[in-house]
């Protein structure tokens, strides 16, 4: 399955994230995460030793102008718009815990003969990840999702949505669930964070009713440590965590059914 997870930056979708692949490790499958959040906090949030060396995809310089055949720096009328990068996850991706982890990176200069190829590069490798890899994979996704062409947009399983109880986190599913829309995705569901208190769900419930609200996590002090870095997530009882483990085995039947045309009771 492949799997993008979205939403309002500090409701949890990193650490989200990385709980599904500690869960999915588990398991014993094969999984490779893609950072492509502008903030690239999920190696840290696994654990990853801070001093490990992570260049992210984007600042690979050389590599995307032997791929694309335009120099990044300068006016780029003429370029390969489906590069190679069958390579590139098995040469550039970290390996921690059994895991593979690619970093992405941000596009800083929007100069339009600058941005193209960089542009075209990382549509053509996230495009071969979602749809040509025989693996799960699971992309930490800015709340815009910009990273997601049409093309490669449709390869996703799942497009996750984690929200908060507050009205800013409700607005920003909203405008990620026309963005996925748009895009072709079809199956886009929410994961409702944090939650304290029974009138908090119902807020959420009140709020998402044009949505499928896969689940609740209540507000957790262990999940917390995780994201502020004191534990990571191989590092607690797969029982502090069995909420989520619910939650990714529902998701993983739901998409199996809607994968078969069947109606899920």
């Amino acid at each position: 399955m492949k799997i993008a997870v979205s939403g309002k930056g500090g409701v949890g979708k990193t650490t989200f994230v990385a709980l599904i692949a500690r869960i999915l490790h588990d398991q014993n499958y094969k999984v490779t995460l893609i950072d492509a959040d502008p903030d690239m906090n999920l190696a840290s949030v696994l654990g990853i030793p801070g001093n490990t060396p992570i260049t992210p995809i984007i600042e690979m310089k050389d590599l995307i102008e032997e791929r694309t055949g335009a120099k990044i720096d300068e006016p780029a009328p003429f370029f390969k718009m489906n590069p190679r990068v069958d390579d590139i996850p098995d040469k550039y991706s970290i390996n921690y815990h059994g895991l593979k982890l690619m970093v992405m990176g941000t596009i800083r200069n929007g100069g339009g003969g600058c941005a193209c190829p960089l542009n075209a590069f990382l549509k053509s490798l996230l495009g071969y990840m979602i749809v040509l890899r025989d693996e799960w994979v699971l992309l930490d996704m800015e709340a815009g999702i910009e990273h997601l062409g049409r093309g490669t947009a449709i390869g996703v399983d799942q497009m996750i949505v984690v929200v908060e109880p507050n009205k800013t986190s409700i607005e920003t599913a909203y405008r990620i669930g026309k963005l996925s829309k748009d895009l072709g995705i079809k199956n886009l569901s929410i994961i409702a964070n944090k939650i304290q208190s029974p009138d908090e769900k119902k807020f959420l419930k009140n709020s998402l009713k044009s949505f499928n609200i896969l689940g609740y996590i209540g507000y957790s002090d262990i999940i917390k440590k995780i994201s502020f870095g004191v534990i990571n997530p191989f590092e607690v009882e797969i029982s502090d965590i069995a909420s989520i483990k619910e939650l990714v085995v529902d998701l993983i039947k739901s998409t199996h059914y809607e994968s078969m045309g069947i109606q899920k009771n």
